[in-house]
């Protein structure tokens, strides 16, 4: 044999190797990430707290009051932005959850920006000022709890008044 044909016969692929086996390699990684796809689908979905319907009376006897801003700086160096109040339920049931729809205003009246938030309240029993979502501490009928929304941003638009706040979606 010649140098050329042992060149030849090194760097050529064994015959026997079977070429069809490529395949299952990828076909398993597909499966997995369409499982993995699946679950965080299912988990997403598990996670929610059911809610009223627009028009469940029990909306308007969830009353918002006594509303203040703050800021703060975050971590990051940016700001972010507190809507503080008491939460106070009308209700002949006991809250859960509960979102409201933040409403900002431009000097003209016009709104500037739209947010739909969870409300997380003021947490009893804890050593230190903490709030967490209701579902850990659930507003009973007749009771008031102080309730924070946190904000990352808020429109440059926004005419610097307290905005409307109004309660949308209701868990029980």
């Amino acid at each position: 044999m010649g140098d050329s044909e042992k060149d030849q016969q090194v760097f050529s692929p064994p015959a026997d190797q079977s070429e069809s086996r490529a395949w299952v390699p990828m076909a398993a990684g597909g499966v997995f990430v369409l499982v993995l796809i699946v679950g965080l689908v299912l988990l997403t979905r598990a996670g929610k707290p059911a809610s009223t319907a627009p028009g469940d009376p029990n909306l308007a006897k969830l009353q918002v009051s006594g509303l203040h801003m703050a800021t703060a700086e975050n971590f990051a160096g940016g700001s972010v932005t507190y809507i503080e109040g008491k939460l106070a339920n009308g209700a002949d049931r006991k809250v859960t959850a509960a979102s409201v729809q933040v409403i900002f205003k431009n000097s003209l009246g016009e709104i500037a920006q739209t947010d739909t938030l969870p409300v997380t309240v003021l947490l009893p029993n804890v050593p230190y000022v903490d709030y967490g979502l209701i579902d850990r501490a659930p507003l009973a009928p007749g009771q008031t709890r102080d309730f924070r929304l946190t904000l990352e941003h808020v429109t440059t638009d926004w005419d610097g008044q307290v905005p409307t706040v109004k309660v949308v979606t209701i868990g029980y």
